[in-house]
C-alpha cells in the first residue's frame, strides 16, 4: 500500500490502555471509555474536524414515489462557497448501486425515487449553512407515480413493481415480484394434528414501524489521500462489509479505501447499511478537500433504515390438558423500498416464529415486501421481535380458553436441551425456558400504590401520566403479564461468519504489554472491555491496549446478531492462545535447561510470570520477551450452519440460541388511557458472564427498548402519501429516566459447551419479551384485546382505531 503523508484529523481515534493487577475474564471492570463518555469527552465522529474541511449536504426527496423529469443545479453551483453538486449523472464508477446483499440501493437517485427521503443530490460547501441553502436551490421536478403501501397494493396482480427486471438470488423463488424473500417452515401436519386440539384461538397482530433512535447522528469524515484513495473516518457497525459496498462505487481498488472507526453514539442496527460513507467520499475524491458530513436529527430518520412493520396472523391448538398441538402462522414484512437486510430477517421471523415451545406440527410462512415505505433492515431483535410479541399474546390466549395459569402452561410446553425446532435443528445446549419463567414469576411484586407511600400527598412521578399531574390514583388499576422469547446468536443459515483479531506481546518499560487489534466496532456494547479481559487472562499481563478499529486488520464481522463476544472474543481467545504457546515455547528456548517444569509441567501465564499449574513461578514474561515481540493474526469460525430449504425449511440454520423471560408490573389509569410500568423483572442465561456489569446493563438497556415499542415508539408513515409524518424526537418519543422502570435482572450461566468461555450471545433477547409481558399486563389490567403495537390511550380509552 502507498505510503501517504498526511494530517491526523482532530477526534481521530486512538490506543485505549488500561492498567490492571487483576481484571480478568468474570470481573466486572470498568469500560475505558465510560469516563469520558459521562463527562463529555469522548469524541464521537461528530466530532472529527480537519482545518481545510469541506461540509457535505444531502438533498433528498419530497415524495415517496416518482420520476425524476429535471434536476436544474445551476443555482446551488453558483453559489459562493460552493465546491461541488453532484447527481447520479456525476458517479465515477460503472457499479452505481449498494446494498448489504442485494445491490439494489442507488447511491443518488437514477430518474426514479422509491421512497420519501432518498437521496437525489450531493453538495459540498465551505460552510455547513451554505451547503444547506446550495441543496435548497436544487429544483426537481417530479412525475409522481401510484404508491404501494401495504400488502394489498404491493402484491395485487397489476401492482406497481419496486424494481423491475430483478436478478437477485431470491427473485427465482418468489410469487410475485414486490416480494423480496418468502421463506416457509413446513413440519409434521399441521392441519391434522388440528383435528385432536381440544380449543383452537387465532389472532391478528400488527408491529409498528421502530426506530434504532441512536442518539449520535450518522457522520463521518472522508480525507482524500496523495495515492488517489480515501481515509474514511465513520461512525459505522460492520468496517469491511462498508469497505465492499464503497470501494466499486468510487471506483477505486479495496486497498485505496481506508477506514476508521470513529466514536459511536449507538446503533441497533442502524448503522449496518450504508449513510453518508459514499457520499462523503465522493465529494472528497470531487473536490480533493477534506469532507464532514453530520445528519441533523430531522434527515438520521431517513439516513438509516428501520424495524421492519408486519402484519403476524397465528392459529394454535391445544388439548384440554394444556398440550400444544399444532401452529400455523404467516407473517407479513414490510421491507420498505430497498432490500437493506429482509432476506435475513426472513428467515429469522419464520424460524423463530414458534417460539420457545415443543410443537411438532407447523405450517410456518415468512414474507418480506418491497413497497413505497421507508426502507427496514437491522434492528435489535431482527425479526424475532415481531414474532415473539405475536406468539406470546397467542400463549395468553390459549392459557385463558383452558383456564391455567399463563406461567405454567408455558412451562408444560417450554423447549429444552434436545428439543427439536420446527426447522429439524436440535437445541444442543441449555435451554432453561420453564426455569427461567419461575424465577421471574418467584419474584416478590413491588407495593401497591407505591404515590402514597411518602404520607397522603401524592408522589405523581408513581402514577400513570407522571410529571403531567393527571392522576392521583383515581381509575387505577394494577396488571400482571409474563411472556418469554428465544433469540438466535451469529449469522445464520450457511454465511461464512468469522471475525479476526491480531495480538503482539512484547515488553515495553519494562513490562510487558499485549496489544489487540481488531475491525469489532465499539458501538457501546462494551466488546473493548470485554477485549482487554481476555487478553489479561489468556496472557497474565496487567497492561493492556486495543488498537483503534480499522481496516488494516481482517474482518470482525458486524456488531450485531449478538454476535461480537462470542465471535471476536473468541478471535481474541484464540490469538491469545497462539501468543502464549509461542511465549512459551521461548522462554523453553531462554531458560528450560534451568528447571524440569519447563519440560514437564502445564504452564501458564499469570501476574506477568510464568507459572506451572501448581503455582510455581519460573520466570518473569518479561524476562522471557526481553528484546522479543511476538505478533499473531488469527481468524475464528463457529459451527458452521445450513440454508434453510426453499419448500420446507428445514436445515441446521443456526449456530446457538439465547432465552429472556420477563415479568411486567403496570399501573393503568383506565379513564385517561395513561400506562405507568411499574417493574419489569427479567431472567436471562448468558452461558458465562465475562462482565457482569456489562451483562446486567445489556439486558436492562435491551429491556427498555421493548418496553419503548410497547406503549410509545412508531415511526408513523401516512398511508395516503407514504411520508413520515413524526422524523423528530418532538413526535417520536422514546423512553426518558422518568419512563424507565425498576427492572430487577437474575443471571443464570449455563455454559454452552460449542461456544467460548461456554459464553451466550445477550444483547438483544430481552428486548423481544419486554414488549409482549408490558402488553399482557396492560390487558390483564384492562380486559382488552389489544393486538397492537405501541398501545395508545385512544386504544385503552375506545376514542380511536
Amino acid at each position: 500500500m502507498a505510503q501517504n503523508t498526511r494530517t491526523t484529523p482532530a477526534g481521530t481515534p486512538t490506543n485505549v490502555t488500561q492498567n490492571h493487577t487483576k481484571g480478568g475474564i468474570g470481573e466486572s471492570t470498568l469500560r475505558p471509555d465510560g469516563t469520558l463518555k459521562v463527562t463529555g469527552e469522548f469524541a464521537y465522529s461528530s466530532d472529527m474536524w480537519h482545518e481545510d474541511m469541506l461540509w457535505g449536504q444531502t438533498l433528498r426527496s419530497t415524495v415517496a414515489h416518482a420520476l425524476i423529469e429535471n434536476i436544474d443545479i445551476s443555482e446551488a453551483v453558483a453559489m459562493p462557497g460552493v465546491y461541488a453538486v453532484l447527481t447520479y449523472d456525476d458517479l465515477p464508477a460503472k457499479m452505481k448501486n449498494y446494498g448489504l446483499e442485494i445491490q439494489d440501493t442507488p447511491v443518488l437517485a437514477n430518474g426514479r425515487v422509491r421512497h420519501h427521503g432518498e437521496p437525489v443530490a450531493l453538495v459540498a460547501a465551505d460552510h455547513p449553512e451554505t451547503a444547506r441553502r446550495a441543496a435548497a436551490k436544487i429544483k426537481i421536478d417530479y412525475k409522481e407515480l401510484p404508491l404501494v403501501t401495504d400488502e394489498a397494493s404491493a402484491l395485487a396482480p397489476d401492482a406497481p413493481l419496486i424494481h423491475e427486471g430483478r436478478d437477485d438470488h431470491h427473485s427465482g423463488h418468489v410469487p410475485h415480484p414486490n416480494i423480496v424473500h418468502r421463506q416457509p417452515i413446513i413440519r409434521g401436519n399441521a392441519d391434522e394434528a388440528a383435528k385432536h386440539a381440544d380449543v383452537i384461538v387465532k389472532g391478528e397482530y400488527t408491529f409498528g414501524m421502530q426506530d434504532q433512535a441512536f442518539l449520535g447522528p450518522e457522520s463521518g469524515l472522508a480525507v482524500p489521500a496523495e495515492d488517489g484513495g480515501v481515509d474514511l473516518y465513520v461512525a459505522t457497525q460492520w468496517l469491511h462489509s462498508d469497505l465492499q459496498q464503497i470501494a466499486p462505487v468510487l471506483g477505486l481498488p479495496p486497498e485505496k479505501v481506508r477506514m476508521t472507526l470513529s466514536g459511536v453514539g449507538g446503533a441497533f442496527g442502524g448503522r449496518e447499511d450504508i449513510s453518508m460513507q459514499i457520499h462523503a467520499c465522493l465529494l472528497a475524491l470531487r473536490t480533493g478537500k477534506p469532507v464532514k458530513i453530520v445528519y441533523n436529527r430531522f434527515e438520521s430518520f431517513f439516513g438509516h433504515v428501520h424495524r421492519h412493520p408486519a402484519k403476524l396472523y397465528y392459529e394454535h391448538g391445544a388439548t384440554k390438558d394444556g398440550k400444544i398441538t399444532h401452529m400455523k402462522c404467516k407473517i407479513v414484512l414490510d421491507g420498505g423500498a430497498y432490500a437493506s437486510a429482509s432476506p435475513a430477517v426472513v428467515g429469522n421471523a419464520s424460524s423463530l416464529s414458534v417460539g420457545p415451545y415443543v410443537i411438532d406440527d407447523v405450517d410456518i410462512e415468512a414474507i418480506a415486501l418491497y413497497s413505497n415505505n421507508p426502507p427496514c433492515g437491522a434492528m435489535r431483535g431482527f425479526g424475532a421481535v415481531q414474532a415473539c410479541f405475536a406468539y406470546e399474546a397467542q400463549m395468553d390466549k390459549l392459557a385463558a380458553k383452558l383456564g391455567m395459569d399463563p406461567v405454567e402452561f408455558r412451562q408444560l410446553n417450554a423447549m429444552e436441551q434436545g428439543t427439536i425446532m420446527p426447522t429439524g435443528q436440535v437445541v444442543d445446549s441449555p435451554a432453561p425456558v420453564a426455569e427461567l419463567l419461575r424465577r421471574v414469576k418467584a419474584r416478590p411484586l413491588p407495593p401497591e400504590q407505591q404515590w402514597l407511600a411518602a404520607g397522603e400527598a401524592a408522589d405523581v412521578r408513581a402514577l400513570p401520566g407522571g410529571l403531567s399531574n393527571t392522576t392521583h390514583g383515581e381509575g387505577v388499576v394494577r396488571g400482571i403479564g409474563y411472556a418469554v422469547g428465544i433469540k438466535n446468536v451469529g449469522f445464520s443459515e450457511g454465511f461464512d461468519d468469522y471475525s479476526t483479531a491480531r495480538v503482539r506481546l512484547e515488553v515495553i518499560n519494562g513490562e510487558p504489554v499485549a496489544m489487540v487489534h481488531t475491525a469489532m466496532a465499539e458501538v457501546g456494547q462494551g466488546g473493548v472491555t470485554v477485549h482487554a479481559q481476555i487478553a489479561r487472562t489468556e496472557l497474565g499481563v496487567t497492561q493492556v491496549t486495543i488498537h483503534p478499529a480499522d481496516t488494516q486488520v481482517g474482518s470482525a464481522g458486524s456488531t450485531s446478531a449478538s454476535r461480537q463476544t462470542y465471535m471476536t472474543g473468541g478471535a481474541v481467545k484464540n490469538t491469545c492462545e497462539a501468543v502464549r504457546a509461542k511465549a512459551l515455547e521461548l522462554g523453553r528456548r531462554k531458560f528450560g535447561s534451568y528447571h524440569p517444569a519447563w519440560a514437564t509441567a502445564e504452564l501458564l501465564l499469570e501476574g506477568g510470570k510464568v507459572v506451572t499449574d501448581g503455582g510455581e513461578v519460573l520466570a518473569d514474561l518479561a524476562d522471557v520477551l526481553e528484546g522479543e515481540a511476538i505478533d499473531e493474526e488469527l481468524e475464528f469460525r463457529h459451527r458452521p450452519t445450513q440454508a434453510f430449504d426453499l419448500v420446507t425449511g428445514q436445515g441446521n440454520g443456526h449456530v446457538q440460541y439465547t432465552f429472556a423471560a420477563h415479568r411486567a408490573v403496570v399501573e393503568v389509569d383506565t379513564e385517561l388511557g395513561l400506562v405507568k410500568v411499574v417493574e419489569l423483572a427479567t431472567a436471562q442465561d448468558v452461558g458465562k458472564a465475562l462482565n457482569m456489569l456489562s451483562v446486567v446493563g445489556q439486558i436492562q438497556g435491551g429491556t427498555t427498548q421493548g418496553l419503548g415499542v410497547a406503549v410509545m415508539e412508531e415511526i408513523i408513515v401516512d398511508p395516503k402519501t407514504a411520508k413520515v409524518r413524526n422524523p423528530s424526537f418532538t413526535d417520536y418519543l422514546i423512553p426518558t429516566i422518568l419512563d424507565t422502570p425498576t427492572i430487577p435482572v437474575d443471571v443464570l450461566e449455563l455454559a454452552d459447551p460449542n461456544a467460548p468461555y461456554g459464553l451466550r450471545g445477550l444483547g438483544e433477547a430481552p428486548t423481544l419479551s419486554s414488549t409482549p409481558a408490558v402488553l399482557a399486563a396492560i390487558r390483564a389490567a384492562t380486559g382488552l384485546e389489544l393486538n397492537k403495537t405501541p398501545v395508545r390511550p385512544e386504544h385503552l380509552t375506545g376514542t380511536g382505531a
